[in-house]
């Protein structure tokens, strides 16, 4: 379902009053990890090993200064609050080399976790939480190199009509070279539909995601029951030896909205016309 027809369809209610305008929630404030808690395999919920989160300069940074090799630990910075419908906006740039003993794939990738489990419920060695990753990709200057993919760990979604076991989709947005920064964005309305955006720009669609597939390692089994829908969830930012930073962090809860078609559809001919 496209933009244009989720417009068409959420036609504002026949004398229906108008509601505020709706508000982004600095999830980062600039200043500091308030409001913030890390997840690193091998490592307990809450401790931020060698500081790989921290903030400089009012940037949310991911280093790897303070480490002696990456050894398999896969970081995570869970929002404390969940959410169930919401707009989310991340705007990042790669900085520097990757650990040299860090993953392959992970050259130039980072990403933002959608509908993630709590990172307090996360296993001790656990590598990736169950959630719907949004995977971000810089380019090397040559090859073409896609961002705002989906990757599922421990999840499958609706593509194309179709239930997927696929673990990455790749995105149509195009490739973004250097350190510059870039604005992704995620439109997400609870277990329905999810839509990725790329400065502006739609760039990938699915329905229905739900728990399922592999690609996670060390989890609870308790807690991953195949076929159950994904409603809502956490919102995480990954470490996963490439250095990356971060300047803003911003979401609209549509929750409030979703029994409001005219609310919600201000909130999507917003993202229309970025």
């Amino acid at each position: 379902m496209s933009l244009l027809t989720l417009l068409g369809l959420l036609s504002p209610l026949s004398g229906q009053k108008e509601t505020a305008p709706v508000q982004w929630i600095q999830l980062f404030n600039g200043r500091n990890l308030d409001g913030w808690t890390v997840k690193i395999t091998k490592h307990a919920a809450g401790e931020n090993f060698g500081r790989t989160f921290r903030v400089e300069n009012g940037i949310l940074t991911v280093n790897y200064d303070q480490y002696q090799g990456f050894d398999g630990q896969f970081g995570h910075l869970y929002y404390n609050r969940p959410f169930s419908a919401y707009l989310i906006a991340v705007e990042y740039r790669f900085v520097g080399e990757k650990l040299k003993d860090g993953p392959g794939f992970a050259d130039r990738n980072s990403g933002v976790m959608l509908h993630s489990q709590a990172a307090a419920s996360l296993g001790f060695d656990q590598d990736f939480p169950i959630s719907l990753e949004m995977q971000f990709l810089g380019g090397d200057g040559q090859e073409v190199r896609p961002t705002s993919n989906l990757c599922t760990p421990g999840t499958n979604v609706v593509y194309r009509g179709r239930l997927s076991t696929e673990h990455c989709f790749e995105s149509t947005s195009k490739t973004y070279h250097g350190s510059r920064w870039v604005r992704a964005e995620a439109l997400v309305l609870g277990d329905s539909l999810v839509r990725h955006y790329v400065e502006g720009e739609p760039v990938l669609a699915y329905e229905k995601p739900q728990i399922g597939g592999t690609n996670v390692a060390n989890y609870d089994p308790a807690l991953k029951i195949d076929g159950q829908p994904l409603r809502k969830g956490y919102v995480a930012l990954q470490s996963e030896s490439q250095p990356i930073e971060f300047r803003k962090v911003e979401l609209i809860d549509l929750s409030p909205a979703m029994n409001n078609p005219a609310q919600l559809r201000r909130v999507l001919e917003r993202l229309r016309r970025n």
